[in-house]
Order: structure tokens, then sequence, then C-alpha cells
């Protein structure tokens, strides 16, 4: 037994998460109590997304600069503590993404479904022009 199960297994003797809590926190990390192993290449550790002058425009001091890197561990950790969150939270989080008019549920969020888009997402560079400034987003 691993030590990531045999923690999950101690928390939920303590009665500090529930059966099923306990049974999804096993799920996510895996048969060998490991994290899950990404089918991405190794050198695939971040979310990158670029935002900076586009240089067929004309020269502009209104040009937006951003340059974020999100680390994919993050990502991956933030999936799995979805399923920590009490209903309750996670019915106000759906609310409010109602509102902003994201109709989408926390409680569906699977860590199988993020290794599935980080592939895609390996593959795809999205390239955005809007005569000022070029955004980029890709995996790196």
């Amino acid at each position: 037994m691993s030590d990531n199960q045999k923690r999950i297994l101690d928390m939920l003797a303590e009665g500090k998460i529930t059966a099923e809590e306990a049974q999804k926190l096993l799920a996510a990390i895996g048969p060998g109590g490991d994290e899950p192993k990404s089918a991405l290449p190794r050198n695939a550790k971040y979310l990158r997304v670029v935002i900076h002058p586009d240089p067929d425009a004309p020269k502009s001091e209104d040009v937006k600069r951003v340059n974020v890197r999100v680390p994919v561990a993050l990502i991956r950790a933030g999936i799995k503590f979805t399923s920590l969150i009490p209903a309750d939270a996670s019915d106000q989080v759906n609310e409010a993404l109602k509102e902003k008019g994201i109709d989408f549920d926390v409680r569906n969020l699977k860590p199988e479904d993020l290794e599935e888009l980080l592939m895609a997402m390996h593959d795809l560079e999205v390239d955005i022009q809007n005569g000022k400034e070029k955004v980029h987003v890709y995996i790196e």
C-alpha cells in the first residue's frame, strides 16, 4: 500500500472524510497509489497564455502585454480537490457560473477529462490577432 493510500484511509478512519470522498481520492491517485501517469511528454509542464503586440500592427501605447504560465501539476491538483467540495458549496459555485452565462457543474470535473484536454492542447496552438495584440495559448 502506498503512502498516499494509507493517508486517505487514515483520514477516513479519523472521520475527517466520508467513505465516498475516500473512494474518489483513491480513484484519483490510481491503482498504484501514485499520481496518475500523464500521457503528455515529460517536458510538458505548463499551460501558457501570452499576449504581445502584433508586429504587423501600427505602434500604439494601449497594447496589452500578458505572460501567464500555469503549472500543469497545479491544474491536476485543483481537479482532484473538486471531489472534496461540499454539495452546498458546489451548488453555490454552479449558480455563480450560471449567472455569468456558463452552464457547468463542477461536480463533473474528473482527472481523466483534464488529461484528455491537456493531450489535445499539447497538439494545439491558438493564435488570435485583433489588429493590435496577438494571443498565443499552448502547452509547454
